[in-house]
């Protein structure tokens, strides 16, 4: 049994032995058999390289930015620059000099010099017939005008007609393959659209500049005799006046009129005419060469609720402070005191904006009012004339 057993371990120890001698033979010939394989993960992560980083680095700069470079394409080449020249006859001398020498009297006589004044403003042609709208006050009482195209073009321009009442001119120019710049509509306009003024301030060419809406409705600025604008922060100098207020899909929303002095420290607020009186008056000079405005007789007034207490009335509102002897409210059965409470069914906010929608009113129509006299409210119908002069 013993020698049984020594046997069967001789030959577990020569088989253990044998086993190594042949593992050490082929690790010697093969010794990458026991290198230690590199773990890989189930997410590889390549490491980067130039030409990564370079690709992302043009993506970067191919995205789009926010630009309205497009709107200004569009618009800019239909407005120009105009530069007026005119005649000013000054005072050299307010306080005469009374001189004991040359006369028993002095020479008590004020002294006058002539000088020529140039001034800039800005326009935007709005038809293929070479018609530009600009503001009055840019070529009243100008000796000469003279037009410059975006594309450098110079051409002298004959004025159509003006309405001192809007601060609007309309001029027109001889020049063939004329840009024309695209209507929009200024009552789709909402305080905080983005704007574009485009114009030729202070002489530096064409320049753009922008901002937003601040707010429309502008009344009782003392501008113009229809006060109706659109105030915006976007910079307008002197030059811009008659230059166009753009949306940012380029579309004309309102011509550059004014700005509060900047002598009063006040900055951001500039007004612009909206488009769709812009419209009517244009279409008007070019048709009749003047604007045919409605009219019925009435002065209307704002006043406050404490001012409409004193005078017997239930609120305040818009009243009819006076009107003309024999007009067409007069003879409709209107008084002076009654207060207005709606044209054809639109409410009345304030005088000027009953001045503007009688206005808008064409002559030879009819015009129903609601007023409020005492306590009751009455419904006249008023026939609508002509506005005289």
């Amino acid at each position: 049994m013993v020698q049984r057993l020594s046997r069967a371990l001789t030959f577990i120890a020569g088989s253990v032995v044998g086993g190594l001698a042949l593992a050490f033979v082929v690790v010697a010939l093969h010794p990458s058999l026991i290198t230690p394989a590199r773990r890989t993960s189930a997410h590889p992560r390549a490491a980067p390289t130039t030409a990564a980083n370079g690709a992302e680095r043009r993506e970067r700069r191919e995205r789009p930015v926010a630009s309205y470079a497009s709107a200004v394409e569009r618009a800019a080449p239909a407005v120009v620059n105009i530069y007026t020249a005119r005649l000013v006859t000054e005072q050299v001398n307010p306080f005469p000099s009374f001189a004991p020498f040359s006369g028993l009297f002095g020479n008590l006589l004020p002294e006058y010099r002539q000088r020529i004044e140039r001034t800039l403003g800005s326009g935007v042609i709005i038809d293929k017939q070479g018609h530009i709208v600009t503001n009055y006050h840019v070529i009243a009482d100008a000796e000469a005008i003279r037009v410059q195209l975006a594309d450098g073009r110079i051409a002298k321009p004959r004025i159509v007609g003006v309405d001192p009442d809007t601060d609007l001119a309309v001029l027109q120019i001889n020049l063939p393959h004329l840009p024309v710049i695209t209507f929009g509509h200024s009552r789709q306009v909402r305080v905080g659209d983005v704007v574009l003024a485009i114009g030729d301030p202070l002489g530096l060419s064409q320049t753009v500049t922008n901002g937003i809406v601040s707010a429309t409705g502008r009344e009782n600025l003392d501008i113009s005799a229809f006060d109706n604008f659109i105030q915006t922060d976007a910079p307008i100098n002197f030059g811009n006046s008659g230059g166009a207020l753009i949306n940012s899909n380029g579309q004309l929303i309102g011509i550059n009129t004014a700005i509060v002095a900047k002598s009063l420290g006040v900055e951001g607020i500039g007004f612009a005419i909206p488009v769709d009186i812009v419209r009517g008056v244009v279409h008007d000079i070019i048709k009749y060469g003047k604007v045919i405005r409605g009219w019925i007789g009435i002065i209307p007034e704002d006043i406050s609720a404490t001012e409409a207490r004193q005078i017997g009335l239930a609120r305040g509102g818009v009243l009819i402070a006076n009107m003309y002897v024999n007009s067409p409210a007069q003879q409709a059965g209107l008084k002076a005191g009654d207060l207005l409470l709606d044209l054809d069914g639109k409410p009345v906010r304030s005088a000027e904006e009953a001045r503007v929608e009688i206005a808008s009113r064409k002559p030879g129509s009819t015009l129903a009012v609601r007023v409020l006299r005492g306590m009751r409210k009455l419904n006249v119908t008023v026939q609508v004339k002509q506005q005289p002069k």
